[in-house]
């Protein structure tokens, strides 16, 4: 009988493979050998971050320098994590982009999107973030710290404010 090797899954019990199905894991077995044959010379990042909003569908955001179902990756180039923030009154973009220093770091913005990218000896990070509001792209202020972009952005047209209404 052979013995299954420990899948780092497991720790999710049995109900992973009902939840995500058993895709998931191929996808990882697949990277995994990949990356420990060498054919990759530069290090590899791959992840996902799930977010869940009560009434709202999960949203997955990839990150990472590979995409797991590529067969011919490039790896020189990473996305970032990137989060979106929005108040009333700004739209707040963090990116977590370690190892560069922030004269590396390049930043355009319309109304409806930012373009973030940096380039060094080492690393090389691209993304373009859709902004969840129009913004006055005259407004940004940009702040790199520990290896974390903040840029807020002023909206265009201030949030709508809701009222509730009572229902007799």
């Amino acid at each position: 009988m052979k013995k299954r090797r420990r899948s780092p899954f497991d720790i999710f019990g049995d109900d992973w493979s009902e939840i995500f199905g058993d895709d998931i894991y191929e996808m990882f077995e697949r990277l995994r050998e990949r990356m420990m044959s060498g054919e990759w010379e530069k290090p590899c990042v791959y992840g996902f971050s799930m977010t869940n909003r009560p009434g709202e569908e999960p949203e997955i955001r990839e990150f990472g320098n590979i995409h797991p179902h590529a067969d011919d990756v490039e790896v020189s180039e990473r996305r970032p994590i990137v989060d979106v923030f929005e108040s009333d009154d700004e739209v707040k973009v963090v990116a977590e982009m370690p190892g560069i220093e922030k004269d590396d770091i390049k930043l355009d913005t319309s109304e409806t999107s930012l373009d973030i990218s940096a380039k060094t000896r080492d690393r090389e990070y691209s993304e373009r973030v859709a902004l969840p509001a129009r913004v006055d792209s005259n407004s940004a202020k940009a702040n790199y710290k520990n290896g974390v972009l903040e840029v807020t952005l002023k909206r265009v047209e201030p949030k709508e404010k809701k009222a509730p209404i009572k229902v007799e």
